[in-house]
């Protein structure tokens, strides 16, 4: 059942690794055109369709809502809000360390955050729960692991940057740039923790035992995304008036490939949490797995992001020594995934 669980999550995380390959064939619309419609199927019209899985048959989203504390809805409809900034910045890490370095740094970062601020944050509004005791041996070893494993793969970015030349760095990555993109995945990784901790204090929106454990996290996945969609609009919306870019959603010649591709991008980057949510059905029976899981999740991320940049040829040209080390991080966490339940 454990291994059924994290091939589901590890499903997810490929799907979730692949969304830049639909937006790389995006014609002729700016960034922000792209980016907001994609938000509108990955973070608002899909998480909602996956919340509907969640209620039970003669049930309405309704009451739902009316049955959850009011105070964790807007807890996580919050920090929605604030992991909208690390998606924001999530582009932007791809944009100039490539698709493998930029979800390496950014996910790494994110995995650590959101796996140990989720229980921290619950202990300071909820300290008569003790969630830090979630905070297990096992939890903090895959968690120290899998930075490891992320640190390894920076390494091999770093040897990267320096073994090419700048136009050998650009004809793989357009705006490649080293220490810009790596303050940028920096705290693109601390803000998109915030995920997680939206998904801790949304862990009881749901209809309790009526509900099947593989639909649970889907009222808060959605939560979360709508307030991440709130702070990715506004932003487009800023850009789109900034860059007099608004005609972009009237190119009819264009207009029906690039919404297909987005809803194509949306659908692979929602089907991360979508597996999240039916995986952790399979781990309750390991209150480790079910801590780690997030951080899980993104390790599988990075795993599947440097399998398309090496397909992707953005490791094109980097000494056998620089790839011999990526390859190490990549092993570091797979290990990593797995390791917590041996302990």
């Amino acid at each position: 059942m454990l291994f059924i669980g994290l091939l589901i999550i590890a499903i997810g995380s490929f799907f979730q690794s692949s969304c830049y390959v639909p937006i790389n064939k995006i014609k002729d619309w700016s960034w922000e055109s792209y980016w907001f419609i994609q938000a509108v199927f990955a973070f608002l019209l899909l998480p909602f369709l996956g919340m509907i899985l969640a209620i039970p048959e003669g049930h309405t989203i309704g009451e739902l809502f009316e049955s959850s504390s009011p105070f964790n809805i807007w807890m996580t409809i919050l920090f929605g809000v604030l992991w909208g900034i690390g998606g924001l910045t999530f582009g932007l890490s791809m944009r100039y360390l490539g698709v493998a370095l930029g979800q390496s740094i950014a996910l790494g970062t994110c995995a650590g955050l959101g796996t140990i601020m989720g229980p921290v944050m619950l202990e300071i509004f909820f300290p008569e729960t003790d969630p830090l005791s979630q905070l297990t041996f096992s939890v903090i070893t895959g968690v120290i692991v899998t930075l490891i494993g992320i640190n390894i793969i920076g390494i091999a970015g770093a040897m990267k940057a320096k073994a090419l030349s700048a136009d050998e760095s650009k004809s793989t990555v357009k705006d490649f740039n080293f220490p810009k993109g790596i303050l940028i995945a920096l705290l693109c990784g601390f803000m998109s923790g915030c995920f997680n901790i939206g998904l801790v204090f949304g862990t009881d929106i749901n209809f309790g035992a009526m509900t099947p454990d593989a639909y649970k996290t889907l009222p808060a996945t959605f939560l979360v995304t709508l307030g991440g969609f709130v702070t990715n609009a506004a932003y487009c919306f800023y850009q789109n008036s900034k860059n007099h870019t608004w005609s972009d959603y009237g190119k009819s010649d264009v207009l029906i490939n690039n919404i297909f591709l987005c809803l194509l991008a949306g659908a692979l980057w929602y089907s991360q949490f979508f597996g999240l949510s039916i995986g952790k059905g399979f781990l309750v029976d390991s209150p480790t797995l079910m801590t780690l899981s997030f951080c899980i999740l993104m390790a599988f991320n990075v795993i599947f992001s440097n399998v398309w940049g090496i397909i992707l040829k953005e490791w094109k040209g980097c000494p056998p020594k620089t790839i011999a080390v990526l390859i190490v991080g990549i092993i570091v966490l797979i290990i990593a995934c797995f390791l917590p339940q041996l302990i």
